[in-house]
Parts: structure tokens; C-alpha cells; sequence
């Protein structure tokens, strides 16, 4: 006896025949017949999800003790008393049929309690805690879900106990974003109604997609409008961004890049899969891929790339005074030295001495009285992402490059590497 499409909640309470429940509460109550037989206990209620509330279709049955389950059809139930859900016994056989799902189906304690849901403030990740449910006219349909404290506390038998006031989300803001995805995965993730969702934040919309998983995931992403998609998947992390995109219809693909600029393009192609890559360039305007191209390839250059060869080398045996002179004779700009380097007879770098060091050290002291040997440097092969982590943890000014036997073999200043934001192409 499920809900037609045209049934409304002002329709069952206009009928002045209303009864509302707490799933918690029905949960595990025993069923007998209307002759007094202990058929079982109340594993779960089985809805259809129809708009704009779903209907209950039946009952999920167990007996425990190993026996198989049975399903109760809704139409079968006498009454659901305060103790003891009363039902007609089966027509014809000894016990009912067992529980077969069907498309549309979904039952309360597997699909709907204890799941995530976005809050209607459109912020905080909440939990179905309770189930609100209103009987009317014969019918049971899902009218409410319970975040609040009081639908936890009912769901351990202690629904005397009341700390803080009720929190209703009503049902038609908790929907799935895709019947038909829930169906298919046999499972349902709330979240806030597609027009909520698109006054979510980049940020939090990001996070909602991490959560899910699978066709869950992509009928999220598949509800967002172009704009709030791309916003969305420029903030998620590399790993979502990768599951978003494998999957995506070319022609939604192309609407959702052309939100995005070539700067938030490369990075986003910078975390994807080469095959993909070449895909969604095609997708793209020819001039738009070419400025993606060499934005890639900076992102993708070594350390070697970035080397250059204003910087002082030395010898262990070097003086203080010695070095101070060859400084003020090298012709250098002075902002290009922030360090100088000191090798060994094989080229091998064994110290560094920061220039502000070396000019408060005594003349007659030898390099390797006042170097730090313990340097940081960076092998050839390092990409850009791992030079800025270096720059970024220890703020140096420059950093030398050393090949895999420590010889040196140029250095990075942080000024060409670490640009301003608003400087980079």
C-alpha cells in the first residue's frame, strides 16, 4: 500500500487519522498475528521512493536463530501497536515470502540511519540519527530525519531522556541527488536538494565529494550546474579530481573547462593521468592547449632547468680574507649572493657559509673552520614541486644542485623560482 504521487503531509494531517513514529522505536518490535502468533521481530521498514515522500511497501522481517527473513507487505499490517506490530498471517503458506529488493526500494536502518548529511545551513556534515515517520489513512510515509542528540539517545532506548530540542530536516531537503544511482548501488548518501547545493562554497562541496565514493561520488558531481563543478573540482584532492574526471561524458567535460582559466586548467591537468590529459585538450580551444602545453612543461622541469652560475666557489683551505676579496672583485650583484659555496679538490660539495657569517668572521680563519657542512641541497633530477617544498621548509635564499655523487653543479635563488602569485603566466 504504497504513497501515490499526489499525497501530501497537509493531506494526511487533514484527515484528523494520523499517528507519528520513530523508527528507533519500531525497530526490533516484535510482530505477531492478529491471533496472538509471534511470527518474528522488526528488522527494518521498506520504502519506495516516490516524490514527495516515500511510501512504506512492506516490512524486513527476522526470526533470528539462523532462520531465513520473510518480507511483510505493507497492505498485511493491522496495526502497528506501542508494543506489537499486528499483521494477517500468510495466505496459503506457512511463512512469507523473503525479502526481495526491488528498483526504488530502500529500507530506513540499512539505507538511511547513520548517514551523512549536509545540514540545511549548508555547512556542517550532520548524521541521521532517527527516522520520523507519519501513519495516516493506512499509509506510512518518511516525513522527517533526526540529527539531534534526542534521535541518538532514542536509538539506545533512552528516548525518555530529552537534553537539548529536537532537529528536523524535513524529507523533501534530504533526497538523494539521483534515485536512479541509488538504486543501483543498493544505497543512499543524503545530501542537501541540488538548489542548496549550488549556494555551497567551492570548499565544502569539495569535501561532500571526497566523502562519497563511486556512482554516489558522480551523482553529486553530475548535479552541479558547470560554474559550481569546476569550482568544486579545482578544491577537491588529486585523488577525487582523477575519479571525477575518468568518467565524465565529453560534452559535460567541455562546459565544465571552459570555467576554468589556463592557470587553474594546467594545475588541474598537472594531476591527471597523460591518456586523460590528451582527451580533454582536444576538448579545448587550440591557442588555450598550446598555453597549457608550456605551462605543463614548466611544472614538469628539473632542477637542472633552473640552475645558474652566479654563485662563488671555494676551497676548504680558503681563507676568510681571501674569500671577502675575491667576493668584492667577482662583480656580482650583491642580491645574488647569499651564500657561498665550498667544495672539495674532487668538486664535491662539503660546506656552505652564509655570507653574513663569513663577514663577522676573522680574516685568518679557513673556510672550513666556519662552514656548516651539513647542507642541504637538491639532486639534479628534482622536480619543481620538490624545490618549492625544500624553499618553502627551510627558507633558504638559494639552494645549490648537486648531482648523484654530491658533485655541485649550479645553484637556484628562491627570487626564480618562488614568484608572486599574480607574476605567474
Amino acid at each position: 500500500m504504497s504513497v501515490s504521487k499526489d499525497v501530501s503531509f497537509a493531506d494526511a494531517i487533514s484527515s484528523k487519522e494520523f499517528r507519528f513514529f520513530w523508527f528507533s522505536e519500531l525497530l526490533n518490535r516484535p510482530i505477531a498475528t492478529v491471533s496472538g502468533e509471534r511470527l518474528g521481530k522488526l528488522s527494518d521498514l521498506v520504502f519506495h521512493l516516490r516524490e514527495p515522500y516515500p511510501g512504506a511497501v512492506g516490512i524486513y522481517m527476522e526470526h533470528g536463530w539462523g532462520k531465513p527473513t520473510e518480507f511483510i507487505p505493507w497492505e498485511k499490517v493491522v496495526d502497528v501497536g506501542k508494543k506489537t506490530v499486528v499483521v494477517q498471517p500468510p495466505e496459503g503458506a506457512v511463512t512469507y515470502p523473503p525479502f526481495v529488493d526491488q528498483p526504488g526500494w530502500i529500507l530506513i536502518n540499512e539505507h538511511l540511519m547513520g548517514r551523512t548529511i549536509l545540514d540545511t545551513d549548508g555547512r556542517r556534515v550532520e548524521v541521521v540519527n532517527d527516522v520520523q515517520l507519519l501513519e495516516s489513512r493506512a499509509r506510512l510515509i518518511i516525513i522527517h530525519v533526526d540529527v539531534s542528540f534526542n534521535g541518538f539517545l532514542r536509538k539506545w532506548g533512552l528516548g525518555g531522556l530529552r537534553w537539548i530540542a529536537d532537529k528536523f530536516i524535513p524529507w523533501r531537503y534530504v533526497q538523494p541527488f539521483s534515485l536512479e544511482d541509488a538504486v543501483k548501488t543498493d544505497t543512499v548518501s543524503l545530501s542537501v536538494t541540488k538548489e542548496q547545493a549550488m549556494e555551497l562554497p567551492g570548499e565544502d562541496l569539495a569535501d561532500v565529494l571526497e566523502m562519497l565514493s563511486g556512482e554516489e561520488q558522480e551523482a553529486f558531481f553530475s548535479a552541479l550546474d558547470p560554474e559550481k563543478a569546476a569550482e568544486s573540482l579545482l578544491h577537491a584532492e588529486p585523488r577525487a579530481k582523477r575519479q571525477l574526471i575518468e568518467d565524465l561524458p565529453k560534452e559535460r567535460a567541455q562546459v565544465i573547462l571552459a570555467e576554468l582559466s589556463i592557470p587553474q586548467l594546467a594545475d588541474l591537468f598537472s594531476v591527471l593521468p597523460h591518456d586523460d590529459v590528451t582527451e580533454l585538450m582536444q576538448l579545448l580551444p587550440e591557442e588555450s592547449a598550446k598555453r597549457i602545453r608550456q605551462l605543463l612543461s614548466e611544472q614538469e622541469a628539473r632542477a637542472r632547468d633552473f640552475m645558474s652560475s652566479d654563485y662563488l666557489v671555494f676551497k676548504p683551505g680558503t681563507t676568510v680574507g681571501e674569500a671577502l676579496q675575491t667576493i668584492r672583485k667577482s662583480g656580482l650583484d650583491p642580491d645574488t649572493i647569499s651564500y657561498i659555496y665550498v667544495v672539495s679538490e674532487a668538486g664535491q660539495l662539503v660546506g656552505v657559509v652564509d655570507l653574513r657569517e663569513l663577514v663577522l668572521a676573522p680574516d685568518d680563519a679557513h673556510l672550513d673552520d666556519v662552514m656548516a657542512s651539513s647542507v642541504v641541497a637538491a639532486e639534479e633530477d628534482k622536480s619543481r614541486e620538490d624545490l618549492e617544498e625544500i624553499f618553502a621548509k627551510y627558507r633558504y635564499r638559494m639552494l645549490p644542485v648537486v648531482d648523484g655523487q654530491d658533485h655541485l653543479l649550479g645553484a637556484i635563488r628562491y627570487s626564480d623560482l618562488m614568484q608572486p602569485e599574480h607574476e605567474k603566466t
